[in-house]
């Protein structure tokens, strides 16, 4: 009797949601420019919008959810939780606008998130004031920091201008508060983090992996992505957020 109770237990162990949760792995893809490559600038960060369309409704048909850093304590409570992010604010990030509109249905919400460089908004090819404005009211986009001047964050003294001072004016914009920030070039320290979570929540690399919680000191502060790119397949993108 003792040793069916044992096994009993062993097996309500393995199979708890508390240990399905330890083990899983959240995809976090990163982006930047979605629009067709002209020649101008790195050809892997363009994704083209017939390409990322594709991308998002293999997320659609395949069960996942997309959540924004606003929705971080809902990863344990959705089906295969995923992060859209997209770095820097290019203005064809409203090309994903588009396509998540195309896409939205009453079983599933396209959100993504992204960082912009809070004194490169409203340049001639970055997202406009209104563009910020327009895409967090559509409910499918937050707006958060790439920092005030994309500096490499580990060469630099004023973080008050770049993290504070990039976080207020994106809040003052958008209205909504701003919770999470992505290291430029993906470059940190321990320096750098301790800045950071003076005013952010996350802190997010450019770290080539998938989320799983580990319980690490500052764990949210250092959180992986994986880059979309260019080259990117529809069968490498499939492997990428379904693992192996």
């Amino acid at each position: 009797m003792k040793r069916f109770i044992l096994i009993i237990s062993s097996i309500f162990f393995f199979f708890s949601p508390l240990s399905i949760f330890a083990q899983q792995e959240i995809p976090i893809l990163v982006y930047h420019s979605i629009a067709e490559y002209t020649g101008q600038g790195s050809k892997e960060l363009f994704v083209t919008p017939k390409n990322f369309e594709e991308q998002i409704d293999y997320l659609r048909k395949s069960g996942f959810t997309p959540l924004t850093f606003e929705q971080w304590q809902n990863i344990h409570q959705v089906n295969k939780p995923i992060f859209i992010t997209f770095d820097d604010g290019y203005k064809n990030n409203l090309n994903a606008l588009q396509i998540f509109e195309k896409l939205q249905t009453s079983n599933f919400k396209p959100v993504g998130t992204i960082f912009v460089i809070s004194d490169f908004i409203n340049r001639p090819n970055r997202l406009s004031n209104d563009d910020l404005r327009a895409m967090v009211n559509s409910g499918l986009f937050s707006i958060q920091s790439h920092t005030a001047t994309h500096p490499d964050l580990t060469k630099i003294t004023d973080y008050v201008y770049e993290l504070k001072g990039s976080r207020d004016k994106i809040s003052q914009i958008t209205g909504q508060p701003v919770i999470a920030l992505s290291y430029p070039y993906g470059n940190f320290n321990d320096k750098v983090v301790d800045e950071t979570k003076k005013y952010y929540t996350f802190g997010l690399t450019t770290t080539p992996a998938k989320y799983s919680e580990e319980g690490i000191e500052n764990e949210p502060l250092l959180l992986p992505r994986i880059y979309i790119k260019h080259s990117t397949s529809l069968d490498e993108f499939a492997k990428i957020v379904e693992g192996d």
